[in-house]
């Protein structure tokens, strides 16, 4: 029987992941999570076979929580779900350590395969992101954008801010000190070529980092 958590902000959408889930031959959810913080407590006390997190949650994100979890658990396989297919995400949850990557799109047998599939120890990438990784790749440095010249913390920050959360909340959810937040403002309006939050705001919904 393989274990998973679920992380997801959403009970709706938690719920309807836990009952498509349970119903797979094999499979069973050990526990659920509605943010990043919870869900640490969770893998520490049930100990699940395969981690399925959320990218976009209150407090920690799925990409701290990713790399948090490859720090602690190295041989626990991380299953991204999420809303977004840009390639930021893609990217970073890779780089992160995540072996697999689903959007909430997928069909119900794509997430149950992903499952088994990083629980065998392999990876799991849709047909689509398999595609873009390797356009990226094909791109190579002349064919970067500006987003790639951010840091993933950079890119965390950006989307925070972008949604209107202060410099202490962000200073809050990352353990860093506000200086650290306001550091890494100024680094992202350089970087962008941008003056103040309302453009940095506007950045990333045209960049599809935040929904509108």
């Amino acid at each position: 029987m393989i274990r998973v958590l679920l992380a997801d902000d959403h009970h709706i959408v938690r719920a309807g992941l836990s009952r498509m889930v349970a119903e797979a031959e094999g499979i069973d959810v050990a526990a659920e999570a509605a943010d990043g913080m919870a869900a640490l407590k969770a893998v520490r006390k049930e100990r699940p076979d395969v981690a399925v997190i959320d990218i976009s949650m209150p407090g920690l994100d799925g990409l701290e929580v990713v790399a948090r979890l490859r720090s602690e658990f190295p041989g626990l396989p991380v299953l991204i779900l999420t809303m977004h297919e840009e390639e930021q995400y893609v990217v970073r949850a890779i780089e992160a350590g995540a072996m697999g990557y689903v959007t909430k799109q997928s069909a119900p047998e794509q997430l149950v395969e992903a499952i088994r599939r990083v629980h065998s120890g392999g990876r799991y990438l849709t047909e689509e992101v398999s595609e873009m990784l390797a356009l990226r790749v094909a791109r190579g440095v002349d064919g970067k954008s500006l987003l790639d010249s951010l840091s993933t913390r950079e890119l965390q920050v950006l989307r925070r801010l972008a949604k209107g959360h202060t410099n202490r909340e962000i200073a809050g959810a990352y353990n860093i000190s506000i200086k650290t937040v306001d550091t890494y403002r100024f680094r992202l309006l350089k970087k962008l070529n941008l003056r103040n939050n309302a453009e940095l705001s506007r950045f990333a919904i045209q960049n599809g980092l935040i929904e509108p």
